[in-house]
């Protein structure tokens, strides 16, 4: 069975336009009445301090 890969949605999450990321997501980070974000290591950090609904201390799980 073949996993599908999830892809980074920058430190938007998507919601702005154009600074999606597309690199394979490694963190899922968990939001306040929001979808959670798929983030590779790099935009992790960013999501943490500019993504809306970021709950404190922040729920961040290990996808892959």
């Amino acid at each position: 069975m073949t996993r599908r890969e999830v892809r980074c949605l920058g430190p938007y999450g998507g919601e702005v336009e154009d600074t999606g990321c597309g690199e394979p997501a490694r963190f899922e980070l968990v939001r306040h009445r929001r979808p959670p974000l798929h983030l590779c290591p790099v935009h992790l950090g960013p999501a943490l301090l500019l993504a809306d609904g970021v709950l404190w201390p922040p729920e961040i799980r290990l996808i892959a």
